[in-house]
């Protein structure tokens, strides 16, 4: 088990929660029987409730599965809702992955930026953003995301992996067949290498629909242990702030850049 600061809030505390959206791919069930039918929704919202998006190709740049050392494009029709439905291509993990297109959201004010920055543990931003003389009433921010879900078919059998993503979640176990009584462990990544020192923001499910919001911190080679419980589903989420290169700046005019990573599973009774 991996050593990680843990701060758990219910969700009735998590006034901040609020002030972000976040995007993940959300499977009817996470577990689904030999030859059975995957179908999954991809989701924007908050607390881990949202509004369901349809297939749209000009909206990501990939959409894969992976099943063991095969990775294939998710087939589907513009406008598909649920984005997927497709048949289990096989027994074992099978990993969906999901990357957006970049996307815009514009600021009026400062503070509504330094709400969002502060909630995601990137607060250093803002005096970056007062040396650097970025406007303080009307501003944009250019972001993509980044989403992975764990689902077990049959046996369940298989590990997660990195997948090449600017920045991702990876299940360091297989939270379908490993023994998840000491949590599970996971590693975040950015430009291929381990995020030391960053927040894991945990969303956990319970079976009535509740979600309580707790927190993980990684530790200097980029892994964090995450408590579950049997019964639960899970959402992780974990974000990137940085500068655009230039050119994105321009072509997007924008001052900053965020990058989301994500990733759901459930944990079995």
């Amino acid at each position: 088990m991996i050593r990680s600061l843990i701060l758990a809030l219910p969700l009735a505390c998590i006034a901040f929660a609020a002030k972000a959206h976040e995007f993940w791919i959300d499977p009817e069930t996470h577990q689904v029987a030999p030859g059975g039918t995957i179908i999954a929704s991809l989701r924007v919202g908050q607390n881990y409730e949202g509004s369901g998006y349809a297939f749209l190709p000009p909206r990501f740049r990939r959409f894969d599965f992976a099943v063991g050392d095969t990775v294939a494009p998710v087939d589907g029709t513009i406008g598909d809702r649920p984005a997927v439905t497709m048949e289990a291509p096989g027994e074992g993990l099978m990993v969906l992955i999901h990357e957006t297109t970049d996307q815009i959201v514009a600021y009026t004010e400062l503070e509504k930026f330094e709400s969002f920055v502060t909630h995601k543990d990137a607060a250093w931003t803002m005096e970056s953003h007062a040396e650097n003389g970025f406007p303080t009433d009307r501003f944009r921010e250019v972001y993509s995301r980044y989403a992975k879900s764990l689902i077990g078919v049959g046996h369940g059998a298989g590990d997660d992996q990195a997948f090449g993503l600017e920045t991702e979640i990876v299940a360091l176990e297989n939270p379908y067949t490993g023994e998840m009584a000491d949590g599970i462990d996971v590693e975040l990544r950015y430009q291929g290498q381990p995020r030391s020192d960053a927040q894991i923001e945990v969303f956990e499910k319970a079976a009535d629909g509740s979600v309580t919001i707790s927190t993980v911190r990684t530790a200097a080679d980029g892994q964090a242990t995450v408590p579950v419980k049997p019964g639960h589903r899970y959402m992780l989420d974990a974000v990137v702030l940085r500068e655009p290169t230039p050119e994105l700046a321009v072509a997007r005019d924008a001052v900053w850049e965020s990058l989301w990573a994500n990733l759901t599973f459930a944990v079995p009774e």
